[in-house]
């Protein structure tokens, strides 16, 4: 069980004070800190004295916060454990997208151009192949020389025996967060984070270790070091450049301050960079493992077309062994034709980075004046890199926002869905990946929902069922 210090948290209560009763304003804050996400549900809060003696209030103001909480459901008494943050409402599940409907619950790209092309010229490839079985479990060796080229080039050297080439980037963490961790294991993670990590973690039986991320202060860097010191998790999983959803990017300080913290504890760091080249305001950065020892998760997925399943990691040659030897209880290798189409738009993929990112910058402006145009009480952060924006509604309606806009023809996942368990109702993934036409389409089916919403306002989030997000 997390605990979060009567120090910590009152550095999160800054600015508690203002305005109303003071047991009620301090429940307050603490009610948000937890539907942000900040106070992760299963954390233990400092005892009341503690908290008290830290704020410089009475005991008796604390005990009433508390038990004000406890009525409505965001913390439970534990024996021998305190008071414990939990959120009285569940996580949605997933259900089939209607069709018809704008889905706005993916972060994707349209394909690209050449993908035709590529696909046409990796069937002309075909026959040099088809004198092999086709069950590969660490993919061709030109494919893997040419991605093994490409972190050389971007100033990690590699060697094409440090590459597996897998199904796509969700297979490569949950192969391996299988491999790595033992059932049980306790797993640090981002909080926000990418729906379906939390997904393969917790069908690796990891126990989850969340750390907030916002969009206007990343990480929680003492929160970040902490809970590596105190837990020693087995595994990490995180996102350092462009966040999703947050768009936010660990400064290099920070990356090699964690890095070498892990290495202290025996953690095993997961970089996924599926969107790590997408940055919109800056140069090239560097792969997070030319900093410290880490396992990097990489994909066409968000770059080239999701229609692409294909992905990889890139490990140490013993670390890559392991998971060539567990590979196989899950499948039996990349389809070919793929990982061809994938090494033909490698020799050119500057290019289609460059136009990618061409692409987003117009995205992001649009959606970016359109929401403060139709949306102005909403906060809306301005993204360096990734394909979204993660918005800050001021209320927590998030679920209930997401299902009024499907009256309005619009699928779009609401904030728990990027939570450990049911945080950030105050929050709305919404992509700037989409053409011109659909994001205002879009902008316009949620402007008509939030009207709706604050007419018919509830006290508490219902959840509605939230598509499969991407």
């Amino acid at each position: 069980m997390t605990l979060v210090s009567a120090r910590v948290l009152a550095s999160m209560l800054t600015g508690w004070r203002d305005g109303g009763v003071a047991y009620t304003a301090l429940a307050g804050r603490i009610r948000l800190l937890a539907l942000d996400g900040r106070v992760a549900a299963g954390t233990r809060l400092p005892a009341e004295r503690e908290l008290a003696a830290q704020l410089q209030i009475s005991r008796t103001t604390v005990t009433a916060a508390y038990a004000e909480l406890r009525d409505a459901g965001y913390l439970t008494s534990v024996r021998g454990s305190g008071s414990v943050v939990q959120l009285p409402y569940r996580v949605p599940v997933q259900s089939e997208f209607q069709p018809g409907y704008l889905d706005f619950s993916k972060a994707t790209l349209p394909a690209i151009p050449g993908i035709v092309a590529a696909a046409q010229e990796a069937v002309e490839q075909l026959p040099a192949y088809l004198g092999d079985s086709g069950f590969d479990p660490v993919g061709i060796p030109a494919l893997r020389e040419a991605l093994a080229d490409r972190y050389t080039a971007r100033g990690l050297p590699t060697d094409p025996d440090q590459i597996m080439v897998t199904i796509g980037a969700q297979h490569a963490i949950s192969l391996v967060a299988r491999t790595i961790m033992a059932r049980g294991d306790r797993a640090l993670i981002e909080n926000p984070t990418y729906p379906h990590a939390i997904d393969s973690l917790k069908a690796a039986g990891a126990r989850l270790v969340p750390v907030s991320v916002t969009s206007d202060g990343g990480w929680d860097e003492l929160a970040l070091e902490q809970a590596i010191q105190r837990t020693s998790p087995s595994l990490g999983y995180l996102m350092p450049d462009h966040h999703n959803p947050t768009g936010v990017s660990m400064s290099v300080e920070l990356k090699q301050r964690v890095l070498a913290l892990a290495a202290r504890h025996g953690t095993t760091l997961i970089a996924d960079e599926t969107m790590g080249e997408l940055g919109l305001d800056t140069g090239p950065v560097l792969p997070f493992a030319a900093h410290g020892s880490a396992i990097l998760v990489g994909s066409v997925g968000k770059t080239v077309w999701g229609g692409v399943r294909v992905g990889w990691i890139r490990a140490d040659r013993t670390v890559i062994q392991r998971l060539v030897r567990a590979r196989s209880a899950g499948d039996l290798g990349t389809p070919l034709i793929e990982q061809l189409i994938v090494l033909n738009l490698l020799r050119d993929f500057d290019s289609i980075l460059d136009s990618r990112r061409a692409y987003l910058r117009e995205g992001r402006e649009r959606l970016e004046r359109l929401l403060v145009e139709r949306l102005p009480e909403w906060t809306v952060p301005h993204v360096g890199g990734g394909l979204t924006t993660w918005v800050n509604l001021g209320h927590a309606v998030s679920s209930q926002l997401a299902l009024a806009a499907r009256n309005e023809g619009l699928v779009i996942a609401a904030g728990p869905r990027f939570g450990v368990d049911g945080a950030f109702e105050r929050f709305l993934r919404i992509p700037f990946s989409y053409s011109a036409d659909e994001t205002e389409r879009g902008v316009d089916a949620l402007a008509r929902a939030w009207a709706s919403v604050g007419r018919h306002p509830i006290a508490e989030p219902v959840h509605d069922f939230a598509a499969s997000v991407v």
